[in-house]
C-alpha cells in the first residue's frame, strides 16, 4: 500500500476524531483553527477556539467587528500578527468574495495570513481537494521517512519536501484527503514526535529511512542555533485609586494593538518616567523581575509598582487609558503583563491607592 493511502487508513482507525474544529466541512471554523494552531499546542488553543466561536460564529460577525473588539478574545495566544491577519482576512472574505472562502488552495493562499500550507489544509478539510501540506510536524515525518537532510526551513530543502509531498498525493487516486491529511498532522503530533519517537506505532514503520538507519534524532537536520539577544526594559504599574495606567502597542510590532504598561528605560528612576508622563508618584515600589521570550529575543522586565497623585497626564504619541483593576481580566493584555497585573491584585502589597489594597 501507497505511503498516503497506509496513513488515511491510520487515521481513519488511530487518529484524533473529536478535536471541536472537526466533523465539519465549514471553512470558517477550519480556517480558524488553522490559524490558531500555528505555533501553539491544541491543549492551548481549544478553549480559545471555543470562546472566539461563540463571539464570532462567523466569518461575517468577525468581518463586522473591530480590531478593538477582536484582541481580548486573542490575548495569551501569543504571535499577534495571526490576529490582526485574521481580522483582515473577515473583511477580504466578505468584501471580495461575498462571505464565503473560496474553494481552491492557490485562491485561498491570496488572503492575509494564509500560507501555502494553511491554504491546502483548509481546501482538503472544507473541499476534499487534493492539495499536499508541509507544516513543521508533516516536514519532520517526510524528512525522516525520506531521509532528507539539510534544514527544513532553507528553500532548496524544503522545495524537496514539498516536491515528495505532491509526488504521495498523486500517487493514490480517489485518496481520502480529509484523512490523509488529518493523519500527517496526528502522526507528527502523538507518534513521530520530535524527542521520543514511537516508531513501533507508526503505520509507515517499514519504509522509514531513519528508522532503518538508526537517525531519528538526526533528522530533521537541526538548525543552527544562534545566540539569543538580550533586551532590557522598565515597566511602569501607575495606580490612581485604583485605576491602572494602560498604553495601546503599535501595529505592527510586539504585541501590536494589545494595551500594556508604560515602559522606560532600565536605568532611569521609575519616579521621574513617572513625573515625565505627568503624573506626581507618592511611593514607588520595585517589583519582582521577570523574563519573557519572543522568537527573536529574551526581554528583561523590571516592573515599579507606583501610586501617583492626580495630575494631568501629558499628551503620548499612542492611545493611553486608565482602567479599574477589576475589569484588568477583561482586557487584551500580553500574557506577562496580565499574569504580572492580576498577581499584584491578589497579592496586597502594601500601597495607599485601590490596586494593591
Amino acid at each position: 500500500m501507497e505511503f498516503a493511502a497506509l496513513i488515511a487508513a491510520w487515521q481513519t482507525r488511530h487518529g484524533r476524531h473529536l478535536l471541536p474544529w472537526q466533523n465539519t466541512r465549514d471553512p470558517y471554523r477550519i480556517w480558524l483553527s488553522e490559524i490558531m494552531l500555528q505555533q501553539t499546542q491544541v491543549a492551548t488553543v481549544i478553549p480559545y477556539y471555543e470562546r472566539f466561536l461563540a463571539r464570532f460564529p462567523d466569518v461575517q460577525a468577525l468581518a463586522a467587528a473591530s480590531q478593538e473588539d477582536v484582541m481580548p478574545y486573542w490575548a495569551g495566544l501569543g504571535y499577534y500578527a495571526r490576529a490582526r491577519n485574521l481580522h483582515r482576512c473577515a473583511q477580504e472574505v466578505v468584501a471580495l468574495w461575498g462571505g464565503r472562502f473560496p474553494a481552491r488552495a492557490e485562491d485561498i493562499s491570496t488572503l492575509p495570513g494564509i500560507g501555502r500550507s494553511t491554504a491546502a489544509a483548509i481546501a482538503a478539510f472544507a473541499y476534499g481537494e487534493r492539495s499536499p501540506i508541509m507544516d513543521g510536524n508533516v516536514k519532520r515525518v517526510f524528512a525522516r521517512h525520506f531521509g532528507i537532510e539539510g534544514d527544513p526551513a532553507r528553500r532548496a530543502t524544503e522545495q524537496q519536501l514539498w516536491a515528495l509531498a505532491e509526488a504521495q498525493v498523486e500517487a493514490v487516486p480517489g485518496l481520502d484527503m480529509t484523512a490523509y491529511t488529518q493523519g500527517l498532522m496526528d502522526l507528527g503530533a502523538t507518534l513521530c514526535t520530535r524527542g521520543r519517537p514511537d516508531c513501533e506505532r507508526c503505520p509507515v514503520q517499514a519504509t522509514c529511512v531513519a528508522r532503518r538507519d538508526g537517525r531519528q534524532l538526526e533528522l530533521p537536520t537541526p538548525k543552527a542555533r544562534r545566540a539569543v539577544p538580550e533586551r532590557s526594559t522598565g515597566m511602569l504599574v501607575l495606580d490612581f485609586e485604583g485605576a491602572i495606567l494602560l498604553q495601546q502597542r503599535p501595529s505592527p510590532g510586539i504585541w501590536g494593538g494589545l494595551w500594556s504598561l508604560p515602559e522606560f528605560d532600565p536605568g532611569q528612576d521609575a519616579a521621574s518616567a513617572s513625573r515625565a508622563l505627568g503624573l506626581e508618584p507618592t511611593a514607588r515600589y520595585e517589583l519582582a523581575s521577570f523574563a519573557h521570550t519572543f522568537t527573536h529575543y529574551r526581554l528583561h522586565i523590571q516592573p515599579w509598582y507606583v501610586p501617583v497623585r492626580p495630575g494631568d497626564l501629558r499628551s503620548a504619541t499612542v492611545p493611553e487609558r486608565w482602567v479599574p483593576a477589576d475589569t484588568l481580566s477583561e482586557i487584551a493584555l500580553p500574557a506577562p503583563v496580565k499574569k504580572l497585573l492580576l498577581g499584584l491584585a491578589e497579592a496586597g502589597l502594601p500601597g495607599d491607592t485601590g490596586l494593591l489594597r
